[in-house]
């Protein structure tokens, strides 16, 4: 049985979001959760890609990787070839932050974010998304400082959070022990309006029912809430 440490099973692990973590991004964050920690940076362009040109348009994208000693043993770096969940890891970035974005109030510009896993103990995806979005909206802030752009572009918040089923109870922002040993687990991408990104679930060598996927969401919506409002007020604090 896995047993959690003084924490309950609807209660997110410590978030700590520190802007300003590094000084040459136009955003830059160092996210926390529990024993998670990811350097979200996010990078302004005043271009876009080839296939984006003349369309009057931006574009925002992601990269994800992790430090070779993030996790126990050693991972060889992405040196030539992404492997397939790096991949579809930094899509579900880029796709979460596109879905706040008004591209054609971007203009031609592009917004690249970078997500470094420094350690990892269980979801590093939703940490890299709640981070990411706090170093976008620094990045927007630099922008319009620096007159690249009039007005913001971000239309939302957006936040990230996993959820799943353990020892056949629902429970919030899993780690890694959770997380291996989940019957079910989910990822749940939600903005500051309540509308979902995306909802990824699957039943780890077992099935779910519909009340326990209920659950599992509204787990996730209440995690979500509480990580909006402390990004929310991270970006109230002045920015060191």
């Amino acid at each position: 049985m896995i047993k959690r440490t003084n924490r309950s099973a609807d209660a997110l692990r410590p978030v700590t979001i520190r802007r300003g973590y590094t000084r040459s991004p136009h955003g830059s964050v160092l996210i926390q959760a529990g024993n998670t920690i990811v350097l979200c940076t996010a990078c302004w362009a005043r271009e876009v890609p080839p296939w984006k040109k003349g369309q009057g348009t931006g574009w925002v994208t992601a990269e994800y990787d992790m430090l070779p000693a993030a996790t126990h043993e050693r991972r060889a770096r992405n040196r030539t070839k992404i492997d397939g969940r790096t991949q579809e890891i930094q899509r579900l970035i880029g796709r979460s932050l596109r879905a706040v974005v008004d591209l054609a109030a971007l203009g031609e510009n592009s917004i690249l974010i970078d997500c470094d896993v420094l350690q990892a103990d269980g979801g590093t995806r939703t940490a890299s998304i709640t981070g990411a979005y706090v170093a976008l909206c620094d990045a927007v802030a630099a922008a319009r400082k620096n007159r690249w752009i009039e007005k913001s572009p971000i239309t939302d918040a957006v936040a990230a959070v996993s959820v799943g089923i353990v020892d056949g109870r629902a429970r919030l922002d899993l780690d890694y022990a959770e997380d291996s040993a989940a019957e079910v687990d989910m990822n749940v991408v939600m903005t500051g309006s309540g509308k979902f990104v995306e909802v990824q679930g699957s039943g780890e060598e077992a099935t779910f029912t519909k009340s326990q996927m209920d659950r599992m969401v509204l787990l996730a919506q209440r995690g979500i809430r509480k990580l909006l409002t402390m990004q929310m007020q991270s970006l109230k604090r002045k920015n060191p």
